[in-house]
């Protein structure tokens, strides 16, 4: 449990240079991320600028409280007791979005899809294989998401973060120790603050119309009117989890307000009013399930926050 007055402290000093509304307090989760599930945040912070980040880190290293970070709030599972101390959300973090030559730079705080179509109207190409994944650029780099034989290391040429002390820090992608749906900044819990593509030139409606045709895909195979994470689980080596999923019986596998989707049993969705509880039982089902059929331990995908 942590001191309410070391809270109080905080939201005292942050509120000299960070407006109000975008300190918010017991914040309930779930009204910040795509499963629409999870308790409250002790406190809030959503930062428009790399300035914010450094004073709201700063702080809360001296005041010893624990730091979280998210992006658009996709790709993670927020506990029902919610999280406690600081959480930093970047979705207000859009400062900068330009075309150097064949460079994209875009602060973390920008949609993939939005960058995806910048990129697009200057005739940058590359980047389409993304233009369907959920989230902010910044997550996407944090997490190296992929889909449709692409991933974020073939196109990252330079990341910028403010780290724990609070020190804003560069690296090239050689740095970034990109791997599947890994970074170098899960182990060192940098803030990825802003973002560098290198891409090719291509015809703008050569672009345009191959990322209708993966939306068109995406649409029609995975279960994007409903709330969810995204893909629930990583690929396992030599097969595809939807796959295990089917065939071991589990689509439309339901507990509480969770479910394996029927569209895709790659994914769990929420049908209405599931809890994180329910989500959580569900993927410990799947995960028991595949283990005894197939013998295939799958993992999770999405990142499990906060306490229970």
């Amino acid at each position: 449990m942590i001191n309410k007055e070391v809270l109080t402290s905080y939201l005292a000093r942050m509120q000299r240079y960070i407006a109000k509304e975008r300190l918010l307090e017991n914040e309930p989760m779930r009204q910040h991320t795509t499963f629409a599930v999870g308790g409250p945040a002790d406190i809030l912070v959503l930062p428009t600028s790399i300035e914010e980040i450094v004073l709201a880190v700063r702080y809360a290293r001296e005041l010893n409280l624990p730091l979280t970070i998210l992006g658009g709030g996709s790709n993670v599972l927020v506990l029902d007791g919610g999280i406690r101390g600081i959480v930093i959300q970047l979705q207000n973090m859009k400062a900068t979005l330009q075309c150097q030559e064949k460079l994209v730079v875009a602060s973390a705080g920008f949609m993939l899809a939005d960058v995806c179509q910048f990129a697009q109207k200057n005739g940058l190409g590359g980047a389409s294989f993304s233009c369907g994944i959920p989230g902010t650029i910044g997550g996407a780099v944090f997490m190296n998401a992929g889909a449709y034989e692409g991933e974020m290391s073939q196109i990252v040429s330079h990341v910028r973060t403010v780290n724990e002390k609070g020190e804003v820090c560069s690296y090239d992608a050689t740095a970034c120790a990109f791997s599947y749906r890994h970074s170098r900044f899960q182990e060192t819990n940098e803030i990825i603050v802003e973002v560098e593509l290198a891409l090719k030139k291509e015809d703008p409606l050569v672009i345009q119309q191959r990322m209708d045709e993966l939306m068109k895909r995406r649409r029609s195979k995975q279960p994007l009117e409903m709330a969810s994470a995204g893909s629930t689980f990583k690929r396992p080596q030599g097969h595809f989890a939807g796959t295990l999923i089917d065939h071991a019986g589990l689509k439309g596998l339901t507990y509480g307000g969770a479910q394996v989707s029927t569209k895709h049993a790659g994914f769990v969705v929420n049908t209405g009013k599931a809890t994180a509880q329910d989500v959580l039982t569900v993927i410990r089902m799947v995960q028991e399930r595949v283990a005894s059929v197939h013998g295939v331990q799958l993992e999770t995908e999405v990142r499990i926050l906060g306490e229970a």
